[in-house]
C-alpha cells in the first residue's frame, strides 16, 4: 500500500488525447482558448508536443511546430511541458545520426520543453542513450520508458532490469508506457510495487482505455505507489485515448491519494473540447470511442485495428480480417517478440496482411527486412534464423549487431548547406525539421506568405490512423516515405 501522498495527474489532451482520437488534427488555434485554464489546474505536466504532432503540424495543418510550442509555453508557463520522443528516431520512423538527435533536443529545450519522455520501440536502451544524455546536458528532465507488452520474453523480471538500466543511465523518472492498453490491474500493481523496490526515481504509468482496463489499472497502480498517471479530458479521452481526468479523480473519491483538481474548471475545458471534437468530425470515429477486447488477443493498438478493418475492406480482404489478426502473433514471434508500438505495430500488421495475401514470407516488406538485419536495434527475443537468412539474401548484406546509429555519419552541416542552397533559413530549428520532413518543411516555407484557408476536409475512406503515424492507401509493397509507411494496392508479380 502506498503512502498518502496525492497522486499526480499529467494531462495529455493537447497531444495524445487528440492524436489517439482525432488523428492529431487539433490546430493550435483550437487549443489557445483553454491553455491558461489548463495551466491553472497545476497538473504534473502538460503533454504538448512530440509523437505525431510535429509531422501533423507540417503535413496537414501548415503550422511550424516550434511556433506551436512557443505559443503553448507562453500561455502556460507555470506547468512543465512534456513531449514524447522516439529515441534515435526522434519523431520519425528511421534512425538519425547523434548530432541531429542532440540538436533537436537542444532546440526543443530552447523553445521551452521541460520533460522528454524517451522510448525505443524494441526497448533497446542503446537507442535512447544519446537522447537521454542530450536532455541532461540541456538541463531538462529525462524520462526513460519501459514499453509494456506481453510475450514469453516480456517478464516482470526483464521489465525490472530495464527500469534499473534507465535509472543507471541517468533518467530522472521512468514511465511504464502501455501503448495498447494491455496492462491489467494486477500486472500494474505488481510491476509498480517491484519497480519501487528496485529504483528510487519516480514512476509514471501511461495507458490507453482501448480494452477498458486503463482506469482500473491506474487505480491499482496508485494503490501500489505509482507517482503519476496520464489522463486526458473528454471527449479527447477514454476509448483509444487516456482515461478522463474527472473519471479518474472520481474513482479515487475515498482514497487518501486522491488529487484535488478543480472540477468546475475541468468541466469548462471539456465543454470547449466538445466543440473542437465536432469541428474535427472528419477525423474521429465511433469505433475509437468504444472498448475493443480484441486487442487483448492480438495486441494491436486500437487505432491500428480500426484502420486495418477499413484497409482490408478496401482491398477486397474484408472477410479475412480474422485470418490477418491471427497471423499477427505468429509474425511478432518470428520477429523476436517485438512490442507493437509505432513503428513496429505497422510493420507487423502489414507483414501479416502480406502473409495472408500471398503466403507466409513469400514477400518481405523492406521494414521487416530491416528488423531482421538489426537496423532497428536488438529485438527482445531471437528472430527466426531462416527469415534472417532470407532477409540477408534479399538485401544482399549481412545483419548487424551494433547500435544502428553507429553506422550513420553526422548530418547537421550538410542539412544547413541544403537549406542555404534552397534559399531557406539555415538555423538549427530548420535543419532538424528538414532532416525529418524535407518536403513538408519546403512546402510550409513556400506557403508561409500565401493566404490560405484553415479548413477541415470532408471525411473519406482513407482516414489517418489514430496513433503515431498516418494512414495512406494500402500498397502491397511496403515502403518508407517521410515518417510513414505506405502500402500500394498494386499486386507485385
Amino acid at each position: 500500500m502506498a503512502d498518502n501522498t496525492p497522486v499526480i495527474f499529467n494531462n495529455t489532451v493537447l497531444r495524445d488525447g487528440h492524436q489517439s482520437l482525432a488523428a492529431t488534427r487539433m490546430r493550435t488555434e483550437q487549443m489557445i482558448p483553454v491553455v491558461e485554464k489548463l495551466d491553472n489546474l497545476q497538473f504534473g505536466a502538460l503533454e504538448t508536443w512530440g509523437g505525431a504532432t510535429i509531422d501533423s503540424c507540417l503535413r496537414f495543418l501548415d503550422e511550424n511546430p516550434f511556433d506551436r510550442l512557443d505559443t503553448l509555453k507562453k500561455l502556460s508557463p507555470n506547468t512543465p511541458h512534456m513531449m514524447l520522443l522516439r529515441g534515435q528516431n526522434i519523431v520519425q520512423y528511421t534512425s538519425f545520426p547523434d548530432d541531429v538527435v542532440e540538436s533537436f533536443i537542444k532546440c526543443s529545450a530552447n523553445h521551452g520543453m521541460d520533460i522528454f519522455r524517451v522510448f525505443d520501440a524494441l526497448n533497446d536502451v542503446r537507442n535512447i542513450r544519446t537522447a537521454v544524455k542530450a536532455v541532461k546536458e540541456a538541463g531538462k528532465h529525462a524520462q526513460g520508458v519501459i514499453c509494456y507488452t506481453t510475450s514469453p520474453v516480456h517478464t516482470i523480471g526483464n521489465f525490472l532490469k530495464l527500469g534499473v538500466e534507465l535509472e543507471a543511465m541517468g533518467c530522472d523518472s521512468v514511465c511504464i508506457k502501455d501503448m495498447a492498453g494491455l496492462i491489467s490491474p494486477s500486472k500494474a500493481a505488481d510491476l509498480v510495487k517491484n519497480l519501487k523496490e528496485k529504483i528510487k526515481i519516480p514512476i509514471v504509468l501511461h495507458s490507453h482505455s482501448t480494452a477498458g482496463m486503463a482506469a482500473a489499472s491506474y487505480y491499482a497502480a496508485i494503490e501500489s505507489g505509482v507517482d503519476a498517471v496520464d489522463t486526458s479530458i473528454a471527449p479527447f479521452a477514454n476509448g483509444t485515448g487516456q482515461p478522463d481526468t474527472l473519471l479518474m479523480q472520481s474513482m479515487l473519491e475515498t482514497s487518501p491519494r486522491k488529487p484535488d483538481y478543480d472540477t468546475q474548471a475541468l468541466a469548462e475545458i471539456s465543454d470547449h473540447f466538445k466543440q473542437v471534437y465536432l469541428e474535427l468530425d472528419a477525423f474521429t470515429h465511433a469505433k475509437n470511442e468504444k472498448v475493443d477486447a480484441d486487442i487483448l488477443v492480438y495486441q494491436v493498438p486500437g487505432g491500428m485495428m480500426s484502420n486495418f478493418r477499413n484497409q482490408l475492406k478496401e482491398q477486397g480482404m474484408g472477410d479475412q480480417l480474422l485470418d490477418v489478426m491471427k497471423e499477427i502473433p505468429y509474425v511478432r514471434e518470428r520477429l523476436g517478440w517485438i512490442p507493437l508500438v509505432t513503428p513496429t505495430s505497422q510493420i507487423v500488421g502489414t507483414q501479416s496482411m502480406l502473409n495472408v495475401k500471398f503466403g507466409r514470407w513469400k514477400m518481405l516488406s523492406q521494414p521487416v527486412v530491416d528488423i531482421l538485419l538489426g537496423k532497428y536495434g536488438k529485438t527482445p527475443g531471437p528472430v527466426d534464423p531462416e527469415l534472417r537468412k532470407k532477409a540477408e539474401g534479399q538485401a544482399k548484406e549481412e545483419s548487424i549487431d551494433c547500435r544502428p546509429a553507429d553506422l550513420l555519419e553526422p548530418r547537421m552541416d550538410m542539412l544547413k548547406k541544403e537549406l542555404k542552397l534552397a534559399g531557406f533559413p539555415a538555423n538549427d530549428d530548420m535543419a532538424v525539421l528538414h532532416a525529418m520532413f524535407p518536403q513538408e518543411l519546403k512546402k510550409h516555407i513556400e506557403n508561409k506568405d500565401k493566404p490560405h484557408a484553415q479548413t477541415q476536409p470532408k471525411k473519406t475512406s482513407s482516414m489517418p490512423s489514430q496513433r503515431d503515424g498516418v494512414k495512406k492507401p494500402m500498397q502491397y509493397a511496403m515502403t518508407v516515405k517521410g515518417n510513414r509507411f505506405e502500402v500500394t494496392v498494386e499486386e507485385l508479380n
